[in-house]
């Protein structure tokens, strides 16, 4: 694969209470624990070096300061598309608990009573891609995993339920290029925490 086309990274959160214990963590915010803030700093150790054009961030406060921790807080801009799925009623619900309730729920798929559905993440998704292509050079993202699962999909061509195949871990890594030419988007990593093994 070349090196010479752009790259988009997309850098999960580090750890908050709710991620701890599994619990759907849309438009709570949640602070990041304290092993959250310093598995941020290692992310900020792994992206050192790396050539950014532009650094977006969701509002929310545990990507916003794992931004900050990871050394990019002063050249980040908000941006609101990035913001996680809105769980609506499912709201600091287990996955387990909604099974209770609906036992054939999947968030990619059936979205949220009371919040947001498939259609309106992917559309939200679209929007911040349709932005990236616009800027020369790599793009960093901090945000949440559902919300960047659903980026990834859409960058592969792909509908919303198949961002359920990929799994983003607390402070990971992962990066979204392109193979031979920009016509065929690809993964080119994903999921990377090696960072957070030392």
């Amino acid at each position: 694969m070349s090196d010479t086309f752009p790259k988009v990274y997309l850098a999960r959160h580090g750890e908050t209470s709710w991620s701890l214990t599994g619990q759907h963590t849309g438009l709570t915010d949640k602070p990041l624990t304290e092993r959250g803030e310093l598995s941020a700093r290692r992310l900020g150790e792994r992206l050192a070096g790396l050539k950014i054009a532009k650094v977006f961030t969701s509002p929310l406060q545990r990507a916003a300061r794992t931004c900050e921790l990871a050394g990019f807080g002063g050249q980040a801009e908000i941006d609101p598309d990035l913001v996680e799925w809105d769980y609506g009623r499912y709201e600091g619900l287990r996955t387990t608990e909604i099974h209770s309730q609906n036992p054939d729920w999947q968030l990619f798929r059936d979205g949220c009573p009371g919040g947001e559905s498939p259609d309106q993440i992917g559309a939200r998704a679209d929007r911040v891609l349709h932005r990236v292509c616009a800027i020369d050079g790599n793009v960093l993202f901090f945000s949440s995993g559902h919300i960047l699962r659903v980026l990834t999909a859409r960058w592969l061509g792909l509908e919303v339920p198949y961002a359920r195949f990929v799994l983003l871990d607390t402070a990971s890594l992962s990066t979204l290029g392109y193979e031979n030419n920009r016509s065929q988007p690809v993964i080119r990593l994903w999921n990377d925490t090696s960072h957070l093994n030392r």
